[in-house]
């Protein structure tokens, strides 16, 4: 079975467990503990990852990082997780696991990207406009990026909506071409 199913139907499961215990929120903020850990740790990627290092001392490693920062649930799930010899899929369970909760709680995360940083007006615009159009609590992430010259690419989800000058520029860049070699 592939990883991505193995950590969704991990992550189902967490869910489904943390919902029965009433500790899905304590548990949700163990999994971005988590990934947030594991993102910025390369070693830790390496551990899970390595079948040669023994399921113990994964064990030891995990305990030692996040000791009683986690709820007991969460403490559980990793052990079991490790114990079955699946340490490589629970960086991918815990972000399904954050996936899952937010399609749970109708929770909608829309990145944008502008030239320039976005005043607290326009991102109280864009994420009015995305709750409008998707119904859900909106997550906006707001990056920068000057190669947009100017305007911004908004995504939602798998959709895209590029206003970005260098887009435009590049699409009449395109038809100019298509018009001269016709």
């Amino acid at each position: 079975m592939s990883e991505i199913k193995v950590a969704s139907r991990y992550a189902k499961s967490l869910i489904d467990l943390a919902k029965e215990q009433n500790a899905l929120e304590q548990v949700k903020g163990d999994m971005q503990l988590f990934v947030d850990t594991v993102k910025a740790s390369t070693e830790l990627q390496a551990v899970l990852k390595n079948p040669i290092i023994p399921i113990g001392k994964k064990n030891n490693i995990l305990v030692a990082i996040f000791g009683d920062k986690v709820h007991a649930t969460t403490k559980a799930f990793l052990k079991i997780v490790i114990d079955k010899a699946r340490a490589e899929v629970l960086f991918g369970t815990a972000k399904e696991f954050l996936n899952q909760y937010n399609q749970y709680k109708n929770i909608v995360t829309a990145k944008v990207t502008s030239a320039v940083a976005l005043s607290d007006a326009a991102k109280a615009d864009i994420t009015a406009k995305v709750k409008e159009v998707t119904g859900g609590e909106v997550i906006l992430n707001a990056t920068i990026d000057e190669s947009l010259i100017g305007g911004f690419v908004l995504t939602v989800g798998d959709k895209q909506f590029d206003a970005s000058i260098s887009s435009k520029l590049n699409q009449l860049k395109k038809d100019f071409a298509q018009r001269v070699v016709a």
